[in-house]
């Protein structure tokens, strides 16, 4: 079966950057989309950011303009660059993968700290 596996994630304070990685086994170019979700204690789950295979990409409203998400194909990687971060931005945050069925990666923590 797929495996995705995020790398990345970690404690870092207000305003600062952190990039997710998100390492998929296979070809990422065979996934018509792929991105990331997070999850927060007491929060609904929310779809952060999403890139197309048309590399069409799009943002939740509240990391537009602070988060990117990018690939490599040729790393089968998918990435989430995240600036000026704040202390809202903790969750697990959850990499996926949809070809005709979603695939899940184990989610990686992170944790801003004021």
């Amino acid at each position: 079966q797929v495996q995705l596996v995020e790398s990345g994630g970690g404690l870092v304070q207000a305003g600062g950057s952190l990039r997710l990685s998100c390492a998929a086994s296979g070809s990422i170019s065979s996934f018509n989309t792929m991105g990331w979700y997070r999850q927060a204690p007491g929060k609904q789950r929310e779809l952060v950011a999403v890139i197309r295979s048309s590399s069409n990409t799009n943002y939740s409203d509240s990391v537009k303009g602070r988060f990117t998400i990018s690939r490599d194909n040729a790393k089968n990687t998918v990435y989430l660059q995240m600036n000026s971060l704040k202390p809202e931005d903790t969750a697990v945050y959850v990499c996926y993968a949809l070809r005709n069925v979603v695939y899940w990666g184990q989610g990686t923590q992170v944790t801003v700290s004021s």
